[in-house]
């Protein structure tokens, strides 16, 4: 596998479309962040980390309005990718849905929202757009 955050949100993006409540997928430290930023962010109910094989794995319960069965994560878009990096620096940091959705970038400091890269004065890759 060659881009494995694309795989991931290729994931949640099935299990959103199936209407599954809980999704796995395999776990890095690099998905670990981004699922603990859609956590924070509200976009998912729940996860969990599974120490199971080498490399264990990742349960994200996903979150539905209980009203209209609509989940939480509108679209997930994956703007980084092994053959064409997007980077941004925090004075043109990308705006999702004029504000409303989160970016998602890898930075110096870590892993983080473009609004808090934009707090921080740090650019970086371009991971994603999440609404």
């Amino acid at each position: 596998m060659t881009d494995p955050i694309a795989d991931y949100l290729t994931r949640l993006r099935n299990a959103i479309m199936a209407k599954h409540r809980v999704v796995e997928i395999p776990a890095s430290n690099l998905k670990k962040e981004i699922t603990k930023i859609l956590f924070d962010k509200g976009y998912v109910l729940n996860y969990k980390f599974v120490d199971d094989g080498p490399q264990g794995t990742i349960k994200v319960a996903l979150k539905y309005d209980p009203v209209t069965k609509t989940n939480a994560i509108r679209s997930l878009k994956r703007v980084s990718r092994p053959g064409l990096r997007k980077y941004a620096g925090y004075k043109d940091m990308p705006r999702v849905i004029n504000g409303l959705g989160i970016a998602i970038l890898s930075t110096s400091k870590g892993v983080m929202t473009d609004k808090e890269a934009k707090d921080q004065k740090i650019g970086g890759e371009v991971l994603c757009y999440v609404y």
